[in-house]
């Protein structure tokens, strides 16, 4: 990827309502350049969607909890994303290595909601929960730091 495609990756990824005309400015490029190398990316899948960030605690939700899952059976077949998939209050399913097989992130109303939900994840994956629950988020949705990009904490080799 260009450095130029790189920097725009990283300013939508920062504010996904940037307009064309500041991406303009912030890359030294014209305004149509820029519309073209976003619908470019947008084309070849590196831009996937804007979506909004929601305040969970403003929309009643203020309960956010990693929920590591495994299998009872660790011979039945790993459908547990599937079987999850009905839950709304995941709000993200990720695969990982080492003891569990997904963790998930659940955003819920309370502590008596999170156990609610454990129940429904239990029963639906047919698996095993640890739970670790949030106390704070100090920082989230924060722009990668893409390949061949530097910041200003690296100075290059030492």
């Amino acid at each position: 990827m260009e450095e130029i495609d790189r920097r725009i990756v990283t300013l939508l990824a920062s504010d996904g309502r940037m307009s064309f005309t500041d991406l303009a400015r912030e890359t030294g490029l014209s305004v149509s350049a820029v519309h073209q190398r976003v619908r470019r990316l947008e084309k070849r899948g590196v831009v996937r969607g804007y979506a909004a960030i929601i305040d969970h605690d403003a929309v009643g939700l203020p309960l956010t909890a990693f929920v590591s899952i495994k299998p009872i059976d660790p011979a039945a077949p790993d459908d547990a994303p599937e079987r999850l998939a009905h839950l709304t209050a995941i709000e993200a399913c990720h695969s990982v290595a080492g003891d569990e097989s997904y963790i998930l992130k659940v955003r819920v109303v309370s502590p008596v909601g999170l156990e609610d939900l454990l129940q429904q994840i239990r029963a639906s994956a047919n698996v095993s929960t640890r739970t670790t629950v949030v106390l704070s988020t100090p920082f989230e949705h924060r722009a990668p730091e893409l390949a061949g990009e530097v910041t200003s904490d690296s100075d290059g080799p030492a």
